[in-house]
């Protein structure tokens, strides 16, 4: 029960910098000369780690028989 427990706090840490993410590329979008590799590079990491909480979430859940 324990690991579910910190499965379960990873997933919300994660979703968290997920969001964090978002507000540092809208900043960041907001101010007109902004560095692009910064931004691609911001990107990427919220894309993984997208990809990571999916994977996360598609083990908390149960598999359902169709």
């Amino acid at each position: 029960m324990e690991d579910l427990e910190a499965i379960k706090r990873r997933l919300e840490e994660m979703k968290s910098e997920h969001r964090d993410l978002d507000d540092v590329i809208a900043r960041l979008l907001e101010k007109a000369p902004f560095d692009q590799l910064q931004l691609q590079r911001l990107k990427k990491r919220k894309l993984m780690l997208k990809d990571d909480i999916l994977k996360v979430e598609s083990h908390l859940l149960p598999d359902i028989i169709a």
